[in-house]
């Protein structure tokens, strides 16, 4: 069992284990990682100064998609909100408890609920987030809750409800690129009677349906010039012909597969239990785990892209059954963040540069 800093009350404590090799893969990567449970917690995972896991959690209400910039700033997007958090650290700077980032929520974007799905971020710094709700991408914006910036061709426009299950966002050299779907439904929740083979994956620029057949596509991301997506209802890992528009798997993990980053040759694969009921019911993940004689797990599976094989993981036992999104942090060896919910956020006070002064923490 791994010890979490600033673990929750011992009645909803998770228990994190690790396979043997994950703490000198993290070294070799020279990597940390951040990933989100809904429906409150993002953990920052890295190595301390004994090579040993470091895990530090922090709450937020309903936590699900994360982006990354030069592993100095974290997007995070919320129930309600959409947080900027920012390293206050100086280069080579650390806490007097180890740690070589602190991120400290220093900015949010109130923007209602809108079942917020896969972050972004553009070429000029701004951030694009998956309006699920609304099925679009959106922008914050200063006077309302967000700016509808594109919505799928068989849209009309952004509607509210939830009709096709908008989800995933592919950003390729600071644009939007492609986005994954459950349907092509307008009706309100339609997308639900589609859930096993409706999936598609949509050009953003040419509006173009690229790929079909998928079942509950997520975590669409441009790597080393593939499409790689999480064919969730598959339990499948894999890439996107474009040419045939087709899926095409690499990797079983065993669990309801989404968030996805990259390290190096490797990709770091979230996995959930899935829900109890009907939606997630009926998919191929159900014959696929009793053939392979596994159970659905909740963690993360870090797989070789040379060979496609799973050569390490971290599991999460406890009261929490889903993983959302999982970002890499390049360069950073031990991440930890201020949380919203205690006094900390209120007894942090750095002030930036001022010539001839020194930022001190008050």
């Amino acid at each position: 069992m791994t010890e979490i800093a600033d673990a929750a009350a011992p009645e909803q404590a998770l228990e994190i284990t690790v396979s043997e090799g994950f703490e000198a893969w993290l070294a070799s990567q020279g990597t940390s990682l951040v990933f989100a449970t809904p429906p409150a917690k993002i953990f920052l995972v890295g190595l301390d100064a004994g090579g040993e896991v470091s895990i530090y959690e922090r709450t937020f209400n309903k936590c699900m998609g994360i982006a990354q910039v030069d592993s100095q700033t974290i997007y995070l997007g919320t129930r309600h909100e959409l947080w900027r958090l920012e390293n206050v650290l100086r280069p080579g700077e650390l806490t007097d408890d180890g740690y070589d980032r602190l991120f400290v929520p220093l900015e949010s974007s109130a923007t209602g609920y809108l079942n917020t799905h896969d972050l972004g971020v553009q070429a000029d710094g701004g951030v694009l987030f998956v309006n699920t709700r609304f099925g679009c991408l959106a922008a914050p914006s200063d006077t309302h809750s967000f700016v509808p910036v594109w919505w799928p061709p068989f849209l009309p426009g952004p509607w509210p409800n939830d009709r096709c299950h908008l989800n995933g966002l592919a950003m390729k050299d600071g644009r939007a690129a492609h986005v994954t779907t459950v349907s092509q439904t307008v009706r309100v929740d339609g997308w639900r009677n589609h859930r096993r083979d409706g999936g598609t994956v949509i050009d953003v620029a040419s509006n173009e349906i690229v790929a079909t057949g998928l079942s509950m596509p997520h975590s669409p991301r441009w790597y080393r010039d593939r499409l790689w997506v999480a064919n969730a209802g598959s339990g499948e890992l894999g890439t996107i012909d474009l040419q045939a528009g087709r899926f095409e798997p690499m990797t079983f993990a065993p669990g309801f597969v989404r968030g996805l980053c990259f390290s190096g040759d490797y990709a770091v694969l979230g996995s959930s239990k899935p829900r109890h009921g009907d939606l997630y019911s009926g998919l191929a993940l159900d014959g696929k785990l009793e053939q392979a004689g596994e159970s659905p797990q909740l963690g993360l599976f870090v797989i070789s892209l040379l060979t496609g094989e799973i050569v390490e993981w971290l599991l999460i036992d406890g009261p929490v059954r889903e993983l959302f999104e999982v970002v890499a942090l390049p360069g950073v060896r031990r991440p930890k963040a201020i949380g919203i919910m205690s006094d900390e956020i209120a007894s942090l006070s750095r002030f930036d540069s001022v010539p001839g002064l020194v930022s001190a923490a008050l």
